[in-house]
């Protein structure tokens, strides 16, 4: 296949190809591989510095109580669901979060609700009633709840006199769960094969990550950009290198991707201190509060900003990266200067497209709260000050600014560790 580049070859190049026909200096080589190595040192040092050993918040891990003391969570199929009721004077007055309360006086005290059978765990010794009438929201049972469906319930234990008494919890979804998950993973395997595999691994590792170093020492009390940047540096060495393979391409683009972390984290201890953000924006952070004395919901949030633009991060800078060296492949005498110049013509589409997935990522997420904004016709610019939607603004700006930024730091790196026409004599 022809090509317009002076030097072009008639074929296009793996990976693996392109890494080992594209030449590289050498002094840009141990500069950058001293750099990585040097941080490398630094984020193990971290892990093992501030890898959690406290008792005391380990032992907080599952010592919150989900509900009051005595409170059971008994599973349960749905027998039949019946019919919904007629007005928004529904019984089930809660979500999936809560216990469904009273209807009003006189109402149908049937409507809105499910009749389940208890599954045998779920019964006290002697208890011989297996069937029960739960009201739950008209929501779940519009979403299309039936016969067959499996859900959990929060069943209040018999007092003086007073029987058990049952509240719809939430509907048992995992089968749909597992099998959209299995169906990601096949079609990972069967487009993206090895490499998709890989990939998978890395997130995995990165998952191990996030559950036994960053939260665990979140709950101490560490640092959240601390944490944030130690945990994201070790998941980006594994991620990077475990799916693109050990090459200086790669190690370009985890220098841009490093790079962009770091402005990210600067900017979010900046926002966040400067928009006097406190971290309790929603019912969860709220309730992390109440539940330990050693969690900091800034440090906490400070962390969440950090973290939520690793991927979006990572893909950017791999694309330049592979970008430069595929320029290099096809037009082997173009100078630094022009490398870096066409390497940032395709970066400003990469930015365009890849500011748009953050920004309607974060806007679907926030859908809800958008629609309120637009029911309770208040200023835009004076919701967009409370504190939900600022975490929100903070989060997707510091992390779009530390993406825009890592495209042409990682450009110029790889323009500037491949080999030049000069290089070559």
């Amino acid at each position: 296949m022809a090509s317009g580049f002076p030097g072009a070859h008639g074929h296009r190049h793996n990976a693996a190809a392109l890494d080992s026909e594209v030449r590289t200096s050498a002094r840009a080589r141990l500069l950058l591989g001293t750099t990585l190595a040097l941080v490398a040192v630094l984020t193990v040092s971290g892990l093992v510095r501030w890898w959690p050993i406290d008792a005391s918040a380990q032992s907080q891990v599952g010592a919150t109580q989900f509900a009051a003391p005595g409170v059971t969570l008994p599973l349960a199929t749905v027998i039949t669901v019946l019919t919904p009721c007629a007005d928004s004077s529904d019984p089930a007055l809660t979500d999936e979060q809560g216990a469904a309360g009273a209807g009003p006086p006189g109402s149908d005290p049937t409507c809105g609700a499910i009749v389940v059978r208890l599954d045998a765990g779920g019964l006290e010794p002697g208890e011989a009633k297996s069937n029960v009438t739960v009201p739950v929201p008209s929501p779940v049972t519009e979403a299309g709840l039936r016969g067959g469906d499996r859900v959990q319930l929060l069943k209040i234990p018999a007092g003086d006199g007073t029987p058990a008494a049952y509240t719809f919890l939430q509907v048992q979804r995992g089968l749909p769960l597992v099998l959209l998950l299995a169906l990601f993973v096949l079609v990972v395997a069967v487009v993206a094969r090895w490499r998709g595999i890989r990939a998978l691994l890395g997130l995995a590792v990165g998952g191990l990550v996030v559950v036994k170093f960053m939260l665990p020492a979140l709950l101490e009390g560490r640092s959240g950009a601390q944490v944030a940047l130690v945990g994201s540096a070790a998941i980006m060495f594994v991620v990077l290198y475990l799916t693109h393979g050990l090459s200086t391409r790669t190690s370009t683009a985890l220098a841009g991707t490093l790079f962009g972390v770091g402005i990210t984290a600067v900017l979010g201890l900046v926002a966040v201190d400067a928009a006097r953000l406190s971290g309790v924006a929603s019912d969860e952070g709220a309730a992390l509060t109440s539940f330990t004395s050693t969690l900091q919901p800034r440090d906490l949030l400070t962390c969440a900003i950090i973290v939520a633009g690793l991927g979006v991060l990572n893909d950017v800078t791999i694309t330049q990266s592979s970008a430069v060296w595929e320029l290099r492949s096809v037009a082997p005498d173009m100078k630094r200067r022009d490398l870096f110049t066409s390497g940032m013509r395709i970066g400003r589409d990469h930015i365009a497209s890849t500011i748009y997935t953050i920004v309607f990522a974060y806007a679907g997420a926030a859908l809800p709260v958008l629609l309120l904004i637009f029911i309770y016709d208040r200023p835009v610019f004076e919701m967009l000050q409370t504190e939900s939607l600022s975490e929100e603004i903070v989060r997707t700006l510091a992390s779009a600014i530390g993406l825009v930024l890592a495209v042409p730091v990682t450009t110029a790196i790889a323009a500037l560790t491949i080999e030049g026409p000069t290089d070559r004599g």
